[in-house]
Order: structure tokens, then C-alpha cells, then sequence
């Protein structure tokens, strides 16, 4: 079996740091899913590239893969993810000071795993402006970066320059401009098989004072307005131009719908949370049944801001 041969070599390298059948779960907010076929921590780049060399030469390019931060908007199959899944190691979270930027400010770097609050706070305390936003943001800078993370009006675009990338097709690592990733509402043009390494930042001077009440303005309104403590993944769609999906969800009467053991919070319509018992494909049932009964309603299709990784079971709206 391919997977298996993958094991194999990987061990030879990594050793422990290469397992099958890692309960996914744990690394999730909803704390939902099953095993991976493969897990695979790396420590360095030149870890991910004796990584990616290996697939080629074993002819596993065609593994599924999956690239696996905080897990702050994903959730995983009950029956896990039958590929490879690689989640950075530790090394890969901190923080560099690249000096003034063109004017007033200050640029950093970012590695991949770094959590995007402790971003926010460095920022802070050096008395640079632009990614208050981050501090309620549970998910790292790798993932901020794919997904163009953002709250409160802000969003990684607003102040990145550039990531560095490592592609497991093409066994480079490119420095690729801010510009040149499509980045949108809550999307990039960075695939699968696109592994961010660490990310550039340009950032203005603030007095310290306000970029501190900023942010705990958003810490308070995270607090009350959001389900903090349960497990949750964050918005679960995205707001429809004009609209909020949050009004949206509750003007159709859902607050506290439920499938199984998940449901709708009754704190924000858009976040939808799992209780004790629920499955990954409770949370997948519910949105799709929350997408189809909004579209029935308003005509809005909803688009979902959170990802379902593996196969769930297709089943009709109820």
C-alpha cells in the first residue's frame, strides 16, 4: 500500500513524529473527528521538502493531503482522513521584528503555527497598528493567510506583503506577494498542496493606549456575543453581500435548531455548537439543513466560511 510505503521512509527520518491513525479530534475546536491515515509533524522546511521528496519518489503525489493548523474552522469526517494530514510542529510558531517600513511603521514575520491572538499582542505591545482584529481569532497565522482571516472590518490583507509557500507539487519554496494569492472575503487562491511556511506583515505606528482598548473592545465583544467556552469553529457561513448570515439564520426562526447533538447557538445565529454526544456529521447535517432552509426562505444561498474535511454521508435537508 502506498500510505504505508510512505510510513515506512518517513520513520527513518522522522520517527515518532510519523504515526497512523492520530485521533484528529484533539487538534480541532469542535474536538469532532476520526484518525488520519498518516500524521506528520515537520520541525523545519528542509523537513517539509525530504517530506515532499519522499511522496515523489514513492509516487504518492496523489495522496490526499491535509494541511492542519489550530483547527479553529475545520471539521473532520467521524471516519477521520484516509491521507496524509501535516500539521506544522512548534518550531514554526514565532515572531521576527524585520525592522521600520517605508514611512511610519514597522514590518514582522510570522512563522505558520504562530496563534494569531500572540500576533496580535506582539504588534501591540511594540506599538504597531493593524491586526487588533487577530485577538479574538483562534486559528494561526498558516491558516489566517489561506483563508484571509478577519473580524471587526479588518483582515490579513489589510497589512500582508507577502508568505512564503512550499509546494508539494513542484518541490519549491516561493516568496509570493500578498497580490498574488486572490486573497478575498475569506478566501485565497492557495490549494491543498500549498503549505505556508511563514508570512511578512507591514504595519503602522499607534499610540499603545488605543491599540490596547481596541483590542479588548473585541475581546468584550467576542465574550458576548459569541459562544466562547463550548465547541464551536467560529461563523459558520459568510455574511451575504449587505447582510448578515447571523440575521439571516435567526430571522428563519433557527436559533436553537438542532441535528443530533449539534445546534444553532442561541448567543449569534452563525455559530453553531456541539454538544456532549454530537458527531462531525451532526455539525455537517445542520448546516446543510440551516443552508437549504435560509435559501427556502430568503433566496440567499449561503456559502459556509467553516471546511469539512473527508467523506460525510449526503442526506437530504430536513
Amino acid at each position: 500500500m502506498t500510505l504505508k510505503r510512505v510510513e515506512d521512509r518517513l520513520k527513518e527520518r522522522f520517527h515518532e513524529r510519523v504515526q497512523s491513525g492520530v485521533k484528529l479530534a484533539r487538534f480541532t475546536t469542535y474536538r469532532l473527528g476520526g484518525p488520519a491515515g498518516l500524521y506528520i509533524e515537520p520541525a523545519s522546511v528542509e523537513e517539509v521538502e525530504v517530506l515532499a521528496r519522499v511522496l515523489q519518489e514513492e509516487g504518492a503525489t496523489d495522496v490526499a493531503t491535509l494541511a492542519l493548523g489550530r483547527g479553529s474552522n475545520l471539521v473532520i469526517s467521524d471516519e477521520g482522513w484516509p491521507g496524509l494530514v501535516i500539521r506544522m510542529g512548534p518550531q514554526f510558531s514565532w515572531i521576527k521584528d524585520d525592522g521600520p517600513a517605508e514611512g511610519d511603521g514597522g514590518t514582522l514575520t510570522a512563522g505558520a503555527a504562530t496563534a494569531l491572538p500572540l500576533l496580535a499582542n506582539w504588534a501591540a505591545r511594540r506599538a504597531l497598528a493593524g491586526l487588533e482584529f487577530a485577538v479574538a481569532i483562534p486559528g494561526s497565522v498558516g491558516g489566517g493567510v489561506k483563508m484571509n482571516a478577519g473580524a471587526h472590518g479588518g483582515e490579513m490583507a489589510d497589512h500582508l506583503t507577502s508568505a512564503r509557500v512550499f509546494s508539494l507539487d513542484s518541490l519549491t519554496v516561493e516568496e509570493r506577494p500578498a497580490q498574488s494569492l486572490d486573497l478575498t472575503y475569506r478566501r485565497s487562491n492557495l490549494g491543498p498542496a500549498d503549505l505556508v511556511l511563514d508570512a511578512r506583515f507591514d504595519l503602522v505606528s499607534g499610540a499603545a493606549e488605543t491599540i490596547r482598548e481596541r483590542m479588548e473592545a473585541y475581546r468584550k465583544h467576542r465574550a458576548e456575543t459569541q459562544p466562547g467556552a463550548v465547541q464551536n469553529a467560529g461563523s459558520v457561513f459568510k455574511n451575504p453581500p449587505g447582510d448578515s448570515a447571523g440575521r439571516l439564520v435567526e430571522a428563519a426562526g433557527l436559533k436553537g435548531f438542532r441535528v443530533g447533538g449539534a445546534a444553532v447557538a442561541q448567543i449569534h445565529a452563525n455559530f453553531f455548537i456541539a454538544g456532549e454526544g454530537a458527531t462531525a456529521q451532526d455539525v455537517y447535517d445542520l448546516v446543510t439543513s440551516v443552508r437549504g432552509r435560509v435559501l427556502e426562505r430568503f433566496g440567499i444561498d449561503l456559502e459556509p466560511e467553516i471546511r469539512f474535511a473527508g467523506a460525510f454521508a449526503q442526506r437530504v435537508p430536513s
